[in-house]
């Protein structure tokens, strides 16, 4: 089997989103698999963000949390981020988001489905507290089945452990 390089990739990634934007349609939408979250990249003629669009959530507000070790309890600075979210679903009335809860490999299957699901009703009340409206909201736990960074140390758990809001 023949694996392309991620530098060939990424230019091949490029050249499609290139060619997206010569399109006569205003507003182009171009899809990217970022480790088992699909994202979609929509933007204007100009290449602005589309305000409102998943691409727009990610990039200028943060889509996600990180949790200690074995935590679920909202840090200050999850506590922040979440508030920036909030104040863009007040915007964006029209949006929901899916919370995804995830973990790092260590525990069993069904531990860290348990613990993903309290990150992400974690986050999910705590966009409610600030306002957003619960029926805007739904979460899932995919548990340490979708990591975002692959190894067995403390800088890849990190960055697993983590609620990722997904904009619907």
């Amino acid at each position: 089997m023949r694996f392309i390089s991620a530098p060939i990739s990424a230019t091949l990634f490029a050249v499609g989103l290139l060619l997206a934007a010569c399109s006569s349609d205003p507003e182009v939408a171009a899809t990217a698999d970022t480790g088992g979250t699909t994202t979609t990249a929509a933007t204007t003629e100009t290449g602005q963000v589309t305000p409102g669009s998943s691409e727009d959530f990610v990039i200028n507000v943060g889509d996600r949390v990180f949790f200690g070790y074995d935590q679920y309890d909202l840090t200050p600075e999850a506590q922040a981020q979440l508030e920036k979210q909030a104040a863009w679903m007040q915007q964006f009335p029209a949006v929901t988001l899916s919370v995804e809860g995830h973990c790092d490999e260590r525990g069993t299957r069904e531990y860290n489905l348990a613990l993903g699901e309290r990150r992400a009703n974690a986050v999910t009340n705590y966009l409610v507290a600030l306002g957003v409206d619960p029926n805007r909201l739904q979460t899932i736990s995919y548990g340490k089945e979708r990591p975002e960074m692959l190894g067995s140390d403390e800088s890849a758990w990190a960055q697993n452990r983590r609620a990722v809001s997904v904009v619907n």
